[in-house]
């Protein structure tokens, strides 16, 4: 069995929907995990959110193209909590839950406290975008 059958078994097995490129590094080399993290992102098995970041993928109803299998919205707070980032709820999703706002939030925003992230995190064209408190 090689490698891209033993990421794609595991990543099958498992419950979570996100990875990390470590999570993968006790099947072979930097080189060999990058290969075929590849491979499976051009079969459709995985979609790529940043660097070293994947999701599980599905096919689009709509496109026939890979997309992850649940909304960036949910993706990348995983994702983030996997990095070690404490992650909260934006001032405007606050403000509109609160009742002080009728202003819908858009786009995808967390609060990270006073981290400092340079990460870029996204899919399609759409970013997620921190906000320092």
């Amino acid at each position: 069995m090689n490698i891209v059958d033993r990421i794609r078994r595991s990543v099958a097995n498992r419950n979570a929907d996100v990875f990390v490129r470590a999570d993968f590094v006790t099947f072979g080399s930097q080189a060999q995990v990058g290969r075929a993290l590849a491979e499976l992102q051009g079969k459709g098995a995985l979609v790529k959110l940043g660097v070293g970041v994947y999701a599980k993928a599905k096919l689009s109803v709509l496109s026939g193209k890979p997309i992850p299998v649940k909304p960036l919205e949910v993706l990348a707070p995983e994702v983030l909590k996997k990095l070690g980032v404490q992650v909260g709820e934006s001032r405007q999703t606050r403000e509109y839950n609160s009742g002080s706002s009728t202003q819908i939030p858009t786009g995808v925003v967390f609060s990270v406290g006073k981290r400092r992230i340079q990460r870029k995190l996204g899919f399609n064209g759409k970013l997620v975008e921190y906000e320092r408190a």
